[in-house]
């Protein structure tokens, strides 16, 4: 018979795997308590958790058989909420300056991905990249078409003033009889 305890986390962490858009296992076992610190740090400002609890425990949360090779040695779970890579782009960048992380696979709503297909997401523009991205295409045109019905305006003001010069400077080098 569980205890309540363990009910209790299992509960949570099965809120948190469903609420998180992305998930990670991610071996600890190299870090330093400051380590750990800067990385949930990292991660929180990414929209992500790092949480530590029993393999077992994250076993029966997943549900997935794929991924009990994954569930050994000390694990912490990496949750995404904010977007799919915003997490992923941060764990990946920790474990590149740092090399104490062993990443080993992770969950996308069904989906089971391996180390490999993680790191190839971490490596997309993250939803706040696209997002910027997408205006300043969708702008683009408009920008253009507002130059274009401008540049007859502009075009009759440069000509005009190219009159004007001209025949400023005309007028001030020849004298003018009557």
């Amino acid at each position: 018979m569980p205890n309540q305890a363990n009910t209790a986390t299992v509960e949570l962490l099965k809120q948190k795997l469903s609420e998180a858009k992305s998930f990670a296992i991610v071996e600890y076992s190299g870090t330093t308590g400051n380590d750990q610190v800067e990385l949930r740090q990292a991660l929180s400002a990414a929209g992500a958790e790092f949480r530590v609890a029993k393999n077992t425990l994250m076993r029966q949360v997943t549900g997935k058989d794929e991924m009990n090779a994954s569930f050994a040695g000390q694990n912490a779970f990496v949750f995404s909420y904010e977007d799919e890579v915003g997490g992923l782009k941060a764990l990946f960048t920790f474990h590149e300056e740092k090399e104490k992380l062993v990443i080993k696979q992770g969950l996308m709503g069904d989906t089971v991905l391996s180390a490999e297909e993680l790191a190839s997401l971490s490596k997309l523009p993250s939803k706040n990249e696209l997002v910027a991205t997408l205006i300043s295409r969708l702008q683009g045109p408009t920008y253009g078409l507002v130059n274009v019905l401008l540049a007859g305006q502009r075009d009759l003001v440069y000509a005009l003033k190219a009159v004007a010069d001209k025949l400023g400077t005309q007028s001030n080098t020849t004298p003018v009889t009557e």
